[in-house]
């Protein structure tokens, strides 16, 4: 059966993780479970922002969409390899490949294009403080979400439509546990090159433009904290940031190991372990970061599940 980019291969072969009957069963083990912990944390966090009146600002509001974010994040990957695990099957078809390729591209950017504005809105918060109502008002953050999922979209469209027109003639298998970019490019017969153009430069635009946007704005943060007098004062105002800016090293620096190295740089066993980072351990640890140091998030959460503890 043959696809529309006359490609012989009609299913690919995800190897995962381990080769070993008892590593996959830990492997199995660990997935699942934080899987249910990235689902139910950041749906708590979703719903405990929606639920608490005040929590109903830009910066939550940019939270919540970025725990929706999350939630999909790891439903792209994750339940595929638990299914596979499960069934003991290793394939995925081409199509499904192709899909599952493009809600990562979309998401990715997602979670990149979010960072970016939550930074954004912490600089304004922190350097424009009496501007901040006026600034950052219900419009424009609609706007910005709005806008970041239509760039996400067609981004992740381009790189998916580029990858389908090439054509996979003999192995199939892949040396990771979900359809990534990198390893497909590898097992192509086609003429990779203009793949490999747009990842390193439209896809180099899509991601490092939202990160010199948030540095910029921790520059203007930095200078705006330093001139705070009380120490106390520089303190509280930068601990606001603090969450975000872990979320962000985590975020780029796996992003970074994976994407923008040289192919010759590549090995499968680093980027799997890379991709796992970003895939499903940073999924789960956001809301953890962003709920243990913010008191009204903590006091929401609190609220949340004493309701529901009361009603079963």
């Amino acid at each position: 059966m043959r696809g529309t980019n006359q490609s012989s291969i009609s299913e690919f072969l995800l190897l995962g993780l381990s080769r070993q009957p008892q590593q996959q069963q830990l492997l199995f083990l660990l997935f699942l479970i934080m899987y249910l912990v990235t689902v139910l944390g950041n749906l708590l966090i979703i719903l405990a922002i929606c639920t608490d009146s005040r929590l109903h600002t830009p910066m939550y509001f940019f939270l919540s969409n970025l725990s929706f974010v999350d939630v999909c994040f790891s439903s792209t990957t994750v339940p595929k390899v638990l299914a596979n695990h499960i069934l003991g099957s290793q394939a995925i078809s081409f199509s499904g490949c192709l899909m599952q390729m493009y809600f990562l591209f979309e998401l990715t950017d997602m979670d990149n294009f979010l960072l970016a504005v939550m930074a954004y809105d912490r600089y304004v918060a922190i350097c424009h403080p009496l501007h901040y109502t006026a600034k950052m008002t219900h419009h424009l953050c609609a706007l910005l979400v709005v806008g970041s999922w239509v760039v996400a979209s067609l981004n992740a469209l381009l790189h998916t439509l580029l990858m389908a027109r090439l054509s996979f003639c003999a192995d199939n298998t892949i040396p990771h546990f979900f359809c990534d970019v990198t390893p497909l490019l590898k097992l192509s017969c086609s003429d990779t090159h203009l793949n490999e153009l747009m990842i390193l430069t439209e896809g180099a635009v899509i991601m490092v433009t939202p990160f010199v946007c948030i540095l910029i704005s921790y520059i203007h943060i930095t200078f705006a904290v330093l001139r705070v007098s009380s120490p106390s004062g520089r303190w509280k105002a930068f601990s606001t940031c603090g969450s975000h800016l872990a979320v962000v090293c985590l975020f780029y620096g796996t992003i970074i190991a994976v994407y923008f190295n040289p192919s010759s740089a590549h090995s499968s066993e680093k980027d799997t372990a890379a991709t796992v980072l970003y895939t499903v351990v940073t999924p789960m640890l956001n809301p953890f970061i962003y709920s243990l140091r913010n008191r009204d998030l903590k006091g929401a959460l609190h609220k949340v599940l004493h309701r529901k503890i009361l009603c079963f």
